[in-house]
């Protein structure tokens, strides 16, 4: 039996490929804060210290080996100008895209970070995070990638159009998208995160031609991860990555989040000395887990990805939903208490 580790260094053995004490568990939880606190979930995060609490709470009621200082993917579109709807059971979604004609494209400023209160709070969560964990617990934040920003930004139809066009309108929202992007994963750095995801659904082949997305979203990624200061992860957001594995190998991220529909152990297998798998638990299906699905689940993954480190358990999506009850959740950490001890025969 490997002696205990703290969060930070069970992270850090399983990303240099090695064995730490146990399986790392990432619970991506955005919006049960706001249940542990009694709040909205509009109100929760509405004030940094609100989600910051509700952070360092989950983490040691459900035993995740990270805190999660991300907020709401609609945030980046707020920042640029967008509105943002909240509901009372899930995720803020964008509302109406700031660019409603292509035209829009060439009079969109980049946001600065220091100007968008938005952002701010989101830096200010981050800041609380790092100073809670004390260097003993990763801090994990996100990006949205450049290449898929623009579907808050324009619209999903409207954006796929502009893809297609091959008009040079799109690579001048790339590179607005992209000088954003770097600033805003930087700032995060500096704010305290041990790892930012590259939120890039777009990516996966399950959207997208991979000939297209090698002569676009690519090149977007491989320029802004390489002048991000710090570790990122590719995030499909529960989109396939067996498929694109070795374009997602050349954009430099260190890890990628792939998808309940992935085969584990193949991409395991692909990904093995050169970047950490996460995934690949069904957050949709979490929903309706008996204890016992549960720890069959954490089970059937821990079998396929763990040996060898290189493997965070976590959800397939960046987010477990809201609707998922505590019970799963506790079924999860203790599953990953009992199956996840190295070694694992």
């Amino acid at each position: 039996m490997s002696e205990y580790m703290t969060p930070m260094q069970r992270t850090l053995k399983t990303m240099e490929f090695c064995e730490p004490d146990r399986v790392p568990l990432f619970l991506l939880l955005t919006m049960h804060g706001a249940k542990e606190l009694g709040l909205s979930i509009k109100n929760y995060f509405s004030e940094p210290e609100y989600v910051a609490e509700g952070q360092v709470r989950l983490q040691k009621k459900f035993g995740s080996d990270c805190y999660f200082g991300f907020t709401y993917a609609a945030l980046e579109a707020e920042a640029w100008g967008s509105d943002v709807i909240f509901i009372d059971n899930g995720p803020p979604n964008a509302g109406r895209p700031v660019i409603r004609e292509p035209e829009d494209i060439e009079k969109i400023q980049v946001p600065e970070i220091s100007e968008c209160p938005c952002l701010q709070n989101t830096l200010s969560i981050v800041e609380r995070l790092n100073k809670a964990a004390d260097g003993n617990i990763p801090v994990i934040s996100a990006a949205v990638s450049p290449f898929s920003l623009p579907v808050m930004q324009m619209g999903f139809e409207g954006y796929l159009d502009l893809i297609y066009s091959g008009s040079p309108l799109f690579d001048k929202l790339m590179k607005k998208n992209e000088q954003f992007c770097i600033s805003w994963a930087n700032a995060l750095f500096d704010a305290g995160a041990t790892a930012v995801a590259y939120f890039d659904p777009l990516a996966s082949p399950d959207i997208i031609d991979s000939e297209l997305f090698r002569r676009t979203g690519l090149l977007t990624a491989k320029r802004v991860i390489s002048k991000v200061k710090g570790p990122m992860a590719m995030h499909l957001a529960s989109g396939r990555a067996l498929p694109a594995i070795g374009d997602i190998s050349e954009t430099g991220c260190t890890g990628v989040a792939v998808s309940a529909f992935d085969d584990l152990a193949a991409v395991k297998e692909a990904c093995y000395g050169k970047i950490t798998v996460m995934g690949n638990l069904n957050g949709v299906e979490m929903r309706r887990w008996t204890d016992d699905v549960a720890e069959a689940k954490v089970k059937e993954a821990i079998s396929a990805a763990g040996h060898g480190g290189g493997f965070i358990l976590t959800d397939n999506h960046g987010e477990i939903p809201y609707q998922v009850p505590d019970s799963v959740l506790y079924a999860i950490g203790k599953a990953v208490r009992k199956w996840g001890q190295y070694p694992l025969d």
